[in-house]
């Protein structure tokens, strides 16, 4: 079994910067990919950014040039750096890796989710 344990949100004003990290651990051989959603109230969950072992960022158009996402292999960990917050990106935030088991088996596994709002 593999765990996602996100940490970092809150409330923030608008401008403001906020850093999620979610770290892998259990029966982790490889990852694949791991990346960021959200859901905000009465949407969809959407892709907000990935990254990709070895390939290409991906940043879903409303957050480009504001959020950043980087990895820590050594630590099975991914981060969201979220600068210029807006009042549209309050959501609830859900880590997603992509995991090769111990036993070569590939698994999507999800976060609990952590909730960020941005409000004055």
């Amino acid at each position: 079994q593999v765990q996602l344990v996100e940490s970092g949100g809150g409330l923030v004003q608008p401008g403001g910067s906020l850093r999620l990290s979610c770290a892998a651990s259990g029966s982790i051989f490889s990852i694949n990919a791991m990346g960021w959603y959200r859901q905000a109230p009465g949407k969809e969950r959407e892709l907000v950014a990935a990254l990709p072992t070895g390939g290409i960022t991906y940043y879903v158009d409303s957050v480009k040039g504001r959020f950043t996402i980087s990895r820590d292999n050594a630590k099975n960990t991914v981060y969201l750096q979220m600068n210029s917050l807006k009042p549209e990106d309050t959501a609830v935030y859900y880590c997603n890796a992509r995991v090769i088991n111990t036993a070569r088996t590939l698994f999507e596994y999800w976060g609990q989710g952590t909730r960020v709002t941005v409000s004055s």
